[in-house]
């Protein structure tokens, strides 16, 4: 089998992949994903045992032992451009011979669960609220950078892309469905399509100094209806989440806590407590 290039994956000399600077040895099967450090130690605080603690740039990790469960908590920083970063190196520590740089025979399945926030698109989805994305709408162009088109579904992209004549100087949105199994094991919360943003200002449709090109971008997204399934919330980070990990053959599923509603124009007054509850309730279940 053919080695895998220096210069295509970056293995440091005492054998970590480079980004996250983590050993094979220092990641759990199931992996909760978050954005801001400081939530992995949110979530850590809850484990019975940290057997691990690494940190290089904005990529956190804690491994340890939760009711006797090993489980990863991980910082991703913002955006789809980390993702590609962590779903990739994740994959490699379980998929790569770092000897040899090949790729292992026999494949590896992580449960890769971002946890997030996020602001809601439908005026009935109150602030405090647990939000599970059974679909990730994709703004960020990233999936069209690989070949690989099988999880992406085509038939609710085509019934976007039409209800939404998207201008054609942006990338080419994409639809990706969370894991079955992952939605299963969830099963009871809130579902919705989330639609993930390559910005937080005017790919959200925020309008500061600069205006978006975008008109009416939210009544567009909130109008889309397709077999009752809605755009409900906007975030950064799933559609990459959705397409990287299942391409690679990974378990992928979002919960948000909701902490604005962009409609109503409502914002938590406690959204800490709420993430809080939110990683219980996750921690429980997984």
């Amino acid at each position: 089998m053919k080695a895998i290039q220096d210069t295509e994956l970056i293995i440091t000399k005492d054998k970590k992949i480079y980004h996250l600077n983590l050993d094979k040895k220092q990641i759990a099967d199931d992996v909760i994903l978050v954005g801001d450090q400081d939530r992995v130690s949110q979530i850590s605080k809850h484990f019975d045992e940290i057997t691990d603690k690494i940190q290089h740039r904005e990529f956190v990790t804690h491994t340890g032992i939760y009711k006797g469960k090993r489980i990863t908590a991980l910082s991703t920083g913002i955006g789809c451009d980390n993702i590609d970063i962590v779903v990739n190196e994740l994959d490699a520590l379980v998929n790569i011979d770092f000897e040899n740089r090949t790729i292992n025979s026999e494949k590896k399945k992580l449960n890769l669960i971002r946890l997030g926030t996020s602001g809601a698109l439908q005026s009935d989805i109150p602030v405090d609220f647990f939000l599970m994305s059974k679909y990730a709408l994709g703004f960020d162009g990233l999936a069209h950078f690989h070949e690989d088109d099988r999880y992406i579904d085509k038939k609710l992209t085509e019934s976007f892309n039409l209800h939404a004549n998207w201008p054609k100087n942006l990338a080419k949105p994409y639809i990706v469905k969370a894991s079955e199994n992952l939605l299963e094991k969830f099963n009871g919360f809130t579902e919705g399509i989330t639609a993930t943003a390559s910005g937080f200002y005017a790919p959200q449709g925020r309008e500061v100094r600069l205006k978006s090109s975008i008109d009416n971008m939210h009544e567009t997204l909130t109008s889309f209806n397709y077999d009752g399934n809605k755009i409900t919330n906007f975030e950064m980070e799933s559609s990459a989440l959705y397409y990287l990990g299942q391409t690679l053959g990974h378990n992928t599923l979002t919960i948000c806590a909701i902490i604005g509603n962009r409609i109503n124009k409502t914002q938590s007054s406690d959204y800490k407590s709420t993430i809080d509850k939110l990683i219980i309730e996750v921690l429980e279940r997984i």
